[in-house]
């Protein structure tokens, strides 16, 4: 009786055993957002106020970078915009009135000498008629009237000209010579904000890659920081584990570094396509790979002990 009772008993644990659901300790470690901060301008590294593992604050003046070249740049800018500015002004005043005065003198003198050249035109004129004056001094009169009056026609028109002042044409080239000056200076004024290197969120500086001194050029990286206030935890699950997990759903993992600390987790996301065989067929047939699903999940409560680089692990059952 006590021998069927003991064989009864110890077929039910092994029932038990070999039934219950099988349990999976599934790890992961915790990660944060990283920026990376590459140099956008070549120069030399200036000043470095901040350093490894120091906190900055969105704003905050990282590394200033040295490039006097480039800063000769906007002044030859900002001088060629001057001249600009300053010939568009002349243009927009028209012609001064001196210029003006010079003109009415000279059409004046024109005008002058045309009469009296058609005044001699008329006397040889009348002599030629008469047989008292030769052809060719005629002629000679005539040129002179010719040349006068061209020279009374030219007079009018540059005292038109002046008094009308610079065409549309040369007012749209003038304004255009301003807007490219201006936009030189802008793009140039763009570089030159680049040589001050500023945080572009609140996080702490997790590495450096440019040492005070050293000559960097566009991509080389400068810093990387981390956010430490958007820590979040990744698990690279094997297809057969996701199966059943959905945003929203709700763990608890276990922080060692936190002294074995167990934490309530949401799922956040679930990778929507797999990226490599968590889990590799041993049989050429009659099994396949599993492929694995990156699960980001984030704490319900704010954990500020929590920092990127420390595993933490749960258990998934129903997986074997």
């Amino acid at each position: 009786m006590f021998v069927g009772t003991f064989m009864a008993a110890m077929f039910g644990l092994s029932l038990f055993y070999v039934t219950r659901p099988q349990v999976l300790l599934v790890q992961g470690e915790a990660d944060a957002t990283r920026i990376d901060i590459a140099a956008r301008i070549d120069g030399r590294i200036a000043t470095r106020p901040a350093g490894r593992g120091d906190n900055v604050v969105a704003g905050q003046v990282l590394l200033t970078i040295e490039n006097q070249q480039l800063l000769t740049k906007l002044a030859e800018a900002e001088a060629a915009h001057a001249v600009s500015l300053a010939d568009l002004s002349r243009i927009e005043a028209g012609t001064r009135p001196e210029t003006i005065a010079a003109r009415k003198a000279a059409l004046a003198a024109a005008e002058a000498s045309a009469h009296l050249a058609q005044q001699s035109y008329d006397r040889v004129k009348l002599l030629a008629d008469r047989d008292f004056a030769s052809n060719q001094r005629l002629d000679e009169a005539t040129a002179s009237l010719d040349v006068a009056l061209r020279s009374a026609e030219q007079a009018r028109l540059a005292l038109a000209a002046a008094q009308a002042g610079a065409t549309a044409e040369e007012r749209g080239v003038a304004h255009a010579a301003v807007a490219r000056s201006e936009a030189a200076i802008e793009t140039l004024k763009a570089q030159a904000a680049e040589l001050v290197v500023k945080a572009p969120a609140a996080a702490q500086i997790y590495q450096i890659g440019a040492e005070q001194g050293e000559f960097v050029s566009p991509g080389v990286p400068l810093m990387s920081l981390v956010d430490l206030g958007d820590v979040w935890l990744r698990f690279n699950l094997r297809e057969d584990l996701v199966k059943g997990l959905k945003p929203g759903d709700r763990l608890n993992v276990t922080v060692p570094a936190l002294g074995d600390r167990s934490i309530t987790v949401a799922v956040r996301s679930i990778a929507s396509r797999g990226e490599y065989a968590g889990w590799r067929a041993t049989r050429a047939t009659g099994d396949f790979d599993l492929r694995s699903f990156e699960v980001r999940v984030y704490p319900v409560d704010p954990l500020p002990g929590l920092r990127p680089g420390m595993s933490a692990h749960f258990d998934r059952a129903g997986a074997r």
